[in-house]
């Protein structure tokens, strides 16, 4: 590989909402558009790490299918050849290069990683997977396999990045320069900048974020939603008895909310959107600009979504996966070599 490797993923069995949309899937493509020349771009579909936790395992193909058509209908650039985009489990080096990390990993540094314990409480210690627990190993052989220099990641995965460091250093110092590791969570943070930009709250909720794991869904816009049924949701979204608009987070963050996704969905900037607003006293006048907004975008969204070029789709993942596992089965066999398997 010529170019510095950036590698970023997103998983597969998630029902895309517009915070993630707008959140994680949109920056991923304009991250793509705007490094391609410079960098080469490995996005990735984790589907190894998807049944980490409890799935329906029947839905688990369609969903990774349905996850890339997405990126292409987010504006994907499929015909740039600095762009590469690969199933995980098509690599079979992912999980080869794992069972040989593992014998280097500690039992107390899985044990220390903050997702693990956030996750296992959640689940209950009879719902634990060993694939939980070993989830940043396999993480780091993402990484570690393609030599990544940069991989955009929250506060919540700045644990995955240190403890891939923290492995390829121990494998070099003891088996020579083997392991090429993602530059350190500061350098990382200064590349893709810290501000993770605006982040859309639940709607019947918006003093949390946007999650699917609201079961009612009357809080969250997916991406599959009927357009219709979507502005309801925006109509029917939990504001306040202040009386008057205001871009007010602590004591009016519903409000707050429907001025970010007007600001999102509209592409002006939140300031601009709020002095708009600012002082008005009928907030179902916002409700209806914000309604009509997502109404529009779903639309548009969808018809670019059952545009998307299958065929184009497949010849790309070929071409990708078939260059992925060329470089991953050389870092492989470097590290098998070094360790006295070849």
């Amino acid at each position: 590989m010529s170019k510095p490797v950036i590698l970023t993923g997103l998983r597969a069995n998630n029902d895309l909402h517009i915070g993630n949309y707008f959140g994680a899937l949109l920056p991923l493509i304009d991250m793509a558009k705007k490094h391609a020349e410079e960098y080469q771009v490995n996005l990735f579909v984790p589907d190894l790490h998807s049944f980490t936790t409890p799935i329906d395992h029947s839905q688990l193909q369609a969903q990774i299918m349905n996850n890339l058509r997405l990126f292409v209908a987010a504006g994907l650039p499929l015909d740039n050849d600095s762009v590469y985009i690969y199933r995980q489990s098509y690599i079979p080096a992912h999980s080869e290069l794992t069972v040989i990390l593992n014998s280097f990993t500690g039992v107390g540094e899985m044990e220390r990683m903050t997702q693990f314990k956030d996750k296992s409480a959640k689940l209950g210690a009879d719902r634990v997977s060993v694939g939980l627990f070993d989830y940043p190993v396999l993480m780091a052989s993402d990484m570690l396999l393609y030599g990544a220099t940069y991989v955009p990641v929250g506060d919540d995965q700045s644990q995955h990045i240190e403890i891939t460091r923290d492995l390829a250093q121990r494998m070099n110092a003891k088996f020579g320069e083997i392991l090429s590791p993602p530059l350190e969570v500061k350098k990382q943070h200064e590349f893709f900048g810290k501000d993770q930009g605006l982040r859309i709250k639940d709607l019947s909720d918006p003093t949390k974020k946007m999650s699917k794991s609201d079961d009612t869904g009357k809080g969250i816009i997916f991406l599959s939603d009927d357009p219709d049924a979507a502005a309801k949701k925006i109509m029917s979204a939990t504001t306040d008895s202040v009386g008057v608009i205001k871009l007010d987070y602590e004591n009016q963050p519903g409000i707050s909310n429907l001025l970010q996704i007007h600001a999102l969905l509209s592409g002006q900037r939140l300031e601009e959107v709020a002095k708009q607003y600012e002082g008005q006293t009928n907030y179902s006048d916002l409700k209806k600009d914000v309604a009509d907004l997502v109404k529009n975008f779903l639309v548009n969204f969808q018809k670019a979504l059952q545009a998307v070029d299958t065929t184009m789709l497949a010849a790309k993942l070929k071409a990708s996966e078939t260059a992925m596992n060329q470089t991953a089965n050389e870092t492989l066999l470097r590290v098998q070599k070094a360790v006295g398997l070849r």
